[in-house]
């Protein structure tokens, strides 16, 4: 797959060695949304922000969906495989120190699934109010994605059920996983952000970035 597989947004890291990290949009969103996120959390990391290349009445997407919560799984097979495959070839291209990723609504839910087909494609990600309405399958190999989801109690899109059951099916198959809790809803909130700054930064090249 190519580097140029998606329209994307992409900035180098500050110095060789930093990490690289994936910043995927929520629904009608674009590859620059997540950008100032991106430059309180890690810095001087390398970035790479694809745009969706679905759209549901104009607003960009990963995958389609027949409605709120409602997949449709051959097309989300389909983007996983597409967004793999460009991950990859930024890595390969780059040669990062570590891997990371962003998500945030829909972009958490390409991210999520990604890992489940790769679970060692990240080092670590963030997967920001993400839906997984289906118990996933993931692939039988070591995990060693480190994950933190951020969750609104009362996001009337992504049930806080949803989300606890998706921590004990990442933990089944290995993966060592926390949640940041805000009392909200949908909306992403600064306790989010800091929590995602303070994960990436326990990891060692996430560190590096805010020297």
């Amino acid at each position: 797959m190519s580097i140029d597989a998606y329209l994307h947004y992409s900035a180098p890291a500050a110095q060789a060695g930093l990490p690289l990290l994936f910043l995927f949009h929520g629904t009608g969103g674009d590859e620059r949304q997540l950008l100032s996120v991106a430059e309180e959390i890690l810095p001087h990391a390398g970035i790479v922000a694809p745009r969706g290349d679905v759209s549901e009445a104009g607003a960009a997407r990963f995958f389609r969906r027949t409605g709120e919560g409602v997949y449709d799984m051959d097309d989300l097979a389909r983007a996983t495989e597409k967004m793999t495959g460009f991950v990859r070839a930024h890595v390969k291209a780059q040669q990062p120190g570590a891997v990371f990723g962003l998500g945030y609504s829909n972009g958490a839910n390409i991210l999520a699934s990604t890992i489940f087909a790769v679970p060692g494609l990240f080092d670590a990600a963030v997967l920001m109010h993400p839906l997984i309405p289906f118990a996933p399958e993931i692939a039988a190999r070591p995990f060693r994605t480190r994950l933190l989801l951020t969750a609104g109690r009362r996001d009337p899109i992504c049930p806080s059920a949803l989300t606890e059951r998706l921590k004990a099916h990442l933990e089944a198959a290995g993966a060592a996983v926390t949640i940041a809790w805000h009392d909200g809803g949908h909306e992403m909130r600064p306790s989010e952000i800091e929590a995602a700054r303070t994960f990436f930064a326990a990891h060692p090249g996430g560190a590096q970035t805010h020297l």
